[in-house]
């Protein structure tokens, strides 16, 4: 499979090109998103390899410390790499005060830590590194490789996965959640398994000459003190597409259009003047939610009744609008 990769990717950067689908995927982000900068989740993605066939390990997040309580969402054993209706939240505020984690293990089981109000203004937080680090395919390369449930076994035939493997396990979860994803009604969903293909969505979304991608990053992987310096709004009220990285053996996102989410950005001002520039999203309306959801047992409120805000892992992509 590895050889079947590269020579695709071989092809693909010495062809002589016709249309955009053809383009190398950066200059395919140039083309369609002109003066757009791309942000570094998406970047660092970009340079296929043949490391993506080997790097098989977990997905990266965010630690959260105050006081003496603290929680790892990410490479300690949480996944965060399904951060929708069911996943991974941090919620400041709400009945209380104070900051929620809550997440899911990988069987499924609720995870949660409630962190007591301070009257301390600074939070001791921990940008933990993604460690997913699976690179973007080609569009053509991508479009090559089966991506149903029906066509598992080819799957891991083409990628050289033991069936019954870990790998196999976590390839099986993401097809299918994706193909659920393709039947949910509430919202537009896409699972992009090429960056052409996020850019499309986003395009069709948010605008070919208006969306911007985000996401949050950090000058630093160390524990420290931050402060919040300012909370942004963006997208000007317009619809929001979230982008969540999902565990496969190359880079695969989980797209997702949102009408009732508000991004902001948060700037955030640590030891020594090291800055973090984080993501927030608001879901305002959650009376769709399950009743059962985990956000509303720990905040104690009913579906419906008030905004649940998480941050988002630094893998993961909002796309806004400039304007």
């Amino acid at each position: 499979m590895e050889s079947k990769i590269l020579a695709f990717i071989a092809f693909l950067y010495v062809a002589i090109v016709v249309s955009h689908a053809a383009l190398p995927s950066e200059e395919y982000w140039n083309s369609m998103l002109p003066n757009t900068p791309m942000p570094k989740a998406l970047k660092d993605l970009l340079q296929p390899t043949p490391e993506w066939v080997e790097d098989k390990s977990g997905l990266g997040g965010v630690s959260v410390n105050s006081n003496n309580a603290s929680v790892s969402v990410g490479s300690g054993g949480v996944s965060v790499n399904t951060t929708r209706h069911n996943g991974t939240h941090v919620n400041v505020g709400g009945p209380g005060g104070g900051i929620t984690v809550g997440t899911h293990n990988r069987n499924g089981k609720p995870i949660y830590v409630r962190v007591s109000p301070s009257s301390d203004p600074f939070m001791t937080l921990r940008f933990t590194e993604p460690t997913n680090r699976q690179k973007f395919l080609p569009r053509r390369a991508a479009a090559s490789i089966p991506f149903s449930s029906a066509e598992l076994p080819e799957i891991y035939r083409e990628l050289s996965v033991g069936p019954g493997s870990g790998e196999a396990e976590a390839i099986a979860k993401t097809v299918r959640e994706c193909e659920d994803a393709a039947k949910e009604e509430r919202e537009v969903t896409l699972c992009a398994t090429s960056l052409e293909a996020m850019v499309d969505f986003a395009a069709s979304v948010v605008g070919t000459t208006d969306a911007r991608a985000v996401s949050t990053e950090a000058e630093s992987a160390e524990r420290m003190e931050y402060l919040i310096e300012g909370v942004r709004r963006m997208g000007g009220g317009k619809a929001v597409a979230a982008c969540h990285k999902e565990e496969y053996a190359y880079a695969v996102f989980y797209c997702h259009k949102t009408d009732d989410t508000v991004a902001y950005r948060v700037s955030l001002v640590g030891s020594g003047g090291v800055r973090a520039r984080a993501v927030a999203v608001c879901h305002r309306d959650t009376s769709g939610w399950n009743p059962e959801h985990l956000a509303f047992k720990v905040l104690r409120v009913k579906p419906g009744s008030v905004p649940v805000c998480h941050y988002l892992p630094e893998d993961h992509v909002v796309w806004v609008s400039k304007n």
